[in-house]
């Protein structure tokens, strides 16, 4: 799942609606536990309505579907549509822990922040990373997920066999828009020919099935959705090498690994709530959840 300071259905009904990660981090510990916190003044929750805010276009992380199976919701801003996804099903655990009914919103990813903090949604759950810029903004509660940086190619491509990023020396790449993938990682490979960012996570990966580009770079949860979907991909994952990624520390690297969920400045109670729930999560228990996101995203 990702991103700074600003994965996957190709499906119709998305299209129709509308993380960045890296080799295995030197991951921090789970939010430390805090005494279950109840809606309280200026948490956003007084009414009892957790109201989340969330592309609902970036599988697994989140979907829009046209049918509430396997668990989807409706999107309030979007009649007759639902949102499913790994953010849909942790947000449902985090407001059945608190007693709250959960409400999602459509929102596009340059409109998260300002969202919040106009207190059109109360918490943003879309695939963010934990990076400091994005945390000079908003408050950030997690992780509640750890991701890492991949590319991702065709079987066929003459770089499904590569070993590292210099290994994709050459080629034309992309990633999605506002994305450490685009603005940090691409311009690691050598002499890359990097195409215009992509918009969203399904544009991004159908410039790679049209041939556009020979890779994107993006995070394993956001690829590994797409090779569940198009056996024609293959995953590049070259953590733990030095073909990997490169960051200036461990710290800088699990920033950007680490994904989080965005509450305004100062909003401590939420922030609170939601960590006491994250806090009694395993990296194991997130893995499951995101298997069986993916399981269940839309066919393409």
């Amino acid at each position: 799942m990702r991103k700074t300071v600003t994965a996957l259905s190709l499906s119709a009904a998305l299209a129709l609606t509308l993380t960045a990660c890296g080799g295995t981090p030197t991951q921090s510990s789970a939010p430390q536990a805090s005494a279950p916190v109840s809606a309280a003044a200026g948490s956003g929750v007084e009414d009892g309505v957790l109201t989340v805010g969330m592309e609902c276009a970036y599988a697994p992380y989140n979907w829009t579907q046209m049918d509430d199976s396997n668990g989807a919701v409706p999107i309030k801003n979007v009649p007759g549509s639902y949102a499913n996804g790994y953010d849909v099903m942790i947000a449902q655990k985090i407001c059945e822990e608190n007693g709250w009914e959960l409400e999602v919103v459509s929102t596009a990813w340059d409109s998260l922040t300002p969202s919040l903090q106009s207190g059109t949604i109360d918490v943003a759950i879309a695939g963010q990373s934990m990076t400091a810029d994005r945390m000079a903004q908003v408050d950030m509660a997690g992780p509640y997920y750890y991701a890492q940086i991949v590319c991702l190619t065709t079987k066929d491509s003459t770089y499904a066999s590569a070993q590292g990023i210099a290994d994709l020396a050459g080629g034309k790449g992309t990633a999605q828009t506002g994305t450490i993938w685009y603005d940090t990682c691409l311009p690691q490979i050598p002499d890359a020919q990097i195409q215009p960012a992509a918009e969203t996570a399904p544009a991004m990966v159908m410039q790679l099935q049209t041939g556009t580009v020979d890779f994107v770079v993006t995070d394993l949860p956001t690829a590994n959705g797409a090779v569940a979907k198009d056996e024609n991909l293959v995953v590049l994952n070259f953590a733990g090498t030095e073909g990997d990624f490169q960051f200036a520390s461990e710290e800088e690297r699990a920033e950007n690994v680490n994904i989080g969920m965005s509450v305004a400045k100062g909003n401590t109670e939420l922030l609170d709530a939601m960590n006491s729930v994250l806090s009694t999560m395993t990296e194991d228990d997130f893995n499951t959840i995101m298997d069986q996101a993916i399981a269940v995203q839309p066919e393409v």
